[in-house]
C-alpha cells in the first residue's frame, strides 16, 4: 500500500468515526424528546389512575377497607390527629327544616344519640349529600332500619337511617343531590324522621357543626377534624366538643362557645386534587417496604396518608409521599 492510499484510507475511517458519532449524537438528541413525551404520558397515565382510584375507592388515604356489610368496620383505619373535610358542592339530604333530636346523652336509652333525627313523612326524598360511592345497603330491624351509607371524596361517611325504600344499590356513583331513598319509620323508630350521621373514619361528627338545617346550607365551606374533639370551623362562632372517655374520638355537647379564624386556600370541588407524588401498593408490601424503597422515613409517609406504621395497607391503594 503506498502512502496516496493508506491517506485516503485513514480518511476514510476518520470520517467513518465522526458519521457515527453524529449519528449516535442525533440518536440521542431525537429520543431525548421522545422520553420526555414518554414520561408526561406516563404522568398523565398515573393520574389518571388515581382519579379513577379515587371514584371507585373515595377517600383511600383515610380508609383500607371498603365493607357491604357492616355500617362501622374501622378496625383496620387509623383515625387521624387532625383533618380537613371539604364541604363545597354540598347538598342537603331533606329539604325538611326541623331537627327534633340531637346530637347528646340520652337518658332514658342511657346512651349516646349519635346523629340528628330529622321531621320527614314517610316518601318524602332523601338526597345524598355529596359526590360519592354507596358502600352499603340494607334492612337492620333492631337499628337502622333501611339503612344507606355513602362514603364522600372529602373523607366523610354519611348515613341515612329509618328509610321506607332505597333508591340506590351497593357499590353505585351517586352524585350531590341525587336520590338515595325515602323517608320513613323503619327499624328501631317511633315515627317518621330521617336519622343522619356524619363521620370521619367511624368518628362521629355532629352535623348540626357542618350543615345548617333551619337555612337549608352549611356551615362553612370547611371544616377541620381534631381526634381530641376540637373541631374548626372558617370564621363561624360554634360549639366547643370535648372527647368522649370511649369512642375514638366522637364529641358530646359542652357549654362552651368560641369563634375560630381559618383561612385555607381554595379549590375546584368538581376536580379531585393531585398534589405531591404517589405510589401504588404493590403485594406483599408494607408501610416500613414502601418507606425504605421511596427513601423516605415511615413517619413521613404515615403522616402523608393518616395511616400508622402498623397499618395494612391492599395492594392497588394509592400512598402519597
Amino acid at each position: 500500500m503506498n502512502f496516496r492510499t493508506f491517506r485516503i484510507a485513514a480518511i476514510s475511517v476518520l470520517f467513518a468515526s465522526f458519521s457515527a458519532t453524529s449519528l449516535a449524537q442525533d440518536l440521542i438528541a431525537r429520543q431525548a424528546p421522545i422520553d420526555r413525551r414518554q414520561k408526561a404520558a406516563d404522568s398523565l397515565a398515573l393520574q389518571r389512575m388515581i382519579q379513577q382510584e379515587a371514584v371507585a375507592q373515595p377517600a383511600t388515604d383515610l380508609y383500607n377497607s371498603w365493607n357491604t356489610s357492616r355500617v362501622f368496620c374501622y378496625s383496620e383505619n387509623e383515625v387521624p390527629e387532625t383533618f380537613k373535610i371539604d364541604l363545597r358542592g354540598f347538598h342537603m339530604p331533606t329539604t325538611s327544616r326541623i331537627v327534633t333530636s340531637h346530637v347528646g346523652y340520652r337518658p332514658r336509652f342511657r346512651r349516646v344519640h349519635k346523629g340528628l333525627d330529622i321531621k320527614v313523612y314517610t316518601g318524602d326524598t332523601i338526597y345524598a349529600a355529596f359526590d360519592g360511592r354507596v358502600r352499603m345497603t340494607d334492612y337492620q330491624p333492631k337499628g337502622y332500619g333501611n339503612v344507606v351509607v355513602i362514603r364522600h371524596g372529602n373523607g366523610l361517611e354519611t348515613i341515612y337511617g329509618h328509610l321506607s325504600k332505597h333508591l340506590c344499590r351497593e357499590g353505585d356513583q351517586v352524585r350531590a343531590g341525587q336520590p338515595i331513598g325515602l323517608g320513613g319509620n323503619t327499624g328501631a323508630s317511633y315515627g317518621s324522621h330521617l336519622h343522619f350521621e356524619t363521620r370521619l373514619v367511624g368518628a362521629m361528627i355532629d352535623p348540626e357543626l357542618l350543615f345548617d338545617f333551619p337555612n337549608q346550607d352549611i356551615k362553612c365551606d370547611y371544616y377541620v377534624f381534631r381526634k381530641n374533639g376540637n373541631g374548626e370551623t372558617g370564621a363561624k362562632t360554634q360549639a366547643v366538643y370535648e372527647a368522649l372517655p370511649q369512642g375514638r374520638g366522637e364529641q358530646v355537647l359542652a357549654a362552651t362557645t368560641r369563634t375560630q379564624e381559618a383561612s385555607f386556600p381554595e379549590a375546584d370541588p368538581s376536580r379531585v386534587q393531585l398534589q405531591g407524588k404517589f405510589h401504588k401498593v404493590s403485594p406483599g408490601e408494607t408501610v416500613s417496604s414502601i418507606a425504605r424503597r421511596l427513601d423516605i422515613s415511615v413517619e413521613t409517609l404515615c403522616n402523608a396518608n393518616h395511616i400508622s406504621r402498623n397499618t395494612h395497607v391492599r395492594p392497588g391503594q394509592i400512598l402519597r409521599y
